[in-house]
């Protein structure tokens, strides 16, 4: 993947798949990296590893909730670099818990986190973007965003609506010189799970077994790569869950089977 010269924004920079895009990115010929996440330190660190100079790594904490700031923060970008390349969009959350136990503040997290704050930043980095004439939205939905699980109902909605908006926005932006990729994501090897919702809101806190032997985020980071360099406008990756996608898609009646005997964890 050759991208010389290219600012390269990562949310959900701090851990997990937002960092390894960080350090997939820092090979790339005189890159430079806005790396934003809510830890600052975890950001610090993971712009230390990449072994960039200073000059070419923004650390910029950033509170996905937060919509009124995020304008402010795309002015920093622009000021810091005079230009946005690509924004690859990671911050996410998910849950363990069903839909009769869920409180709704969950739902409203979740939804808040996951799409809500991806559309407003979307929004916030547009004008700059259709000014360029250029610029590339990278979205982390997940195989979850294109079928539903058990115990994952606010999760799987907030990735669906994701594949709705950005589908229509690469539709409305394709001829000004704008491109959409929105990756699914099988199990990769994060602390996702261990972070999910409870269905009072408090932290799963631990890892599920499936996440525990998913992909390697590294691995993932350079199969996505190579997926943006191509101008991919959807790509799964992950391991055999991933053709759940394809059930769903030629065999719903089937799929709807497996799913529902499945156990919820």
């Amino acid at each position: 993947m050759s991208l010389p010269n290219s600012v390269i924004w990562i949310t959900g920079a701090s851990s997990g798949i937002g960092e390894a895009i960080a350090l997939q990115m820092s090979k790339l010929e005189n890159v430079k990296l806005v790396l934003s996440a809510r830890r600052e330190e975890e950001l610090q660190r993971v712009a230390l590893q990449t072994g960039l100079p200073d000059s070419n790594v923004l650390v910029l904490p950033i509170d996905m909730t937060n919509i009124d700031s995020l304008a402010a923060h795309v002015e920093i970008v622009r000021q810091r670099f005079g230009r946005l390349d690509y924004l690859f969009q990671n911050a996410g959350i998910t849950q363990r818990s069903t839909v009769i136990d869920t409180d709704f503040s969950v739902y409203k997290r979740i939804m808040d986190v996951n799409f809500f704050g991806v559309v407003a930043l979307t929004k916030a980095v547009l004008p700059l973007m259709l000014v360029q004439g250029s610029g590339h939205f990278v979205v982390t939905s997940s195989v979850a965003g294109k079928l539903g699980t058990k115990q994952r109902s606010g999760y799987c909605a907030s990735k669906h609506a994701l594949h709705g908006f950005f589908d229509a926005l690469r539709a409305e932006v394709y001829n000004a010189g704008l491109r959409v990729t929105i990756v699914c994501p099988g199990y990769i090897r994060t602390s996702i799970s261990v972070n999910a919702l409870r269905a009072d809101g408090n932290r799963h806190g631990k890892m599920d077994d499936n996440q525990e032997k998913g992909m390697a985020p590294d691995k993932f980071a350079q199969r996505l790569l190579q997926a943006v360099s191509k101008e991919k406008e959807e790509v799964y990756i992950g391991g055999s869950e991933i053709y759940g996608i394809y059930l769903k898609r030629f065999l719903p009646g089937l799929l709807s089977r497996i799913l529902r005997n499945r156990e919820g964890t």
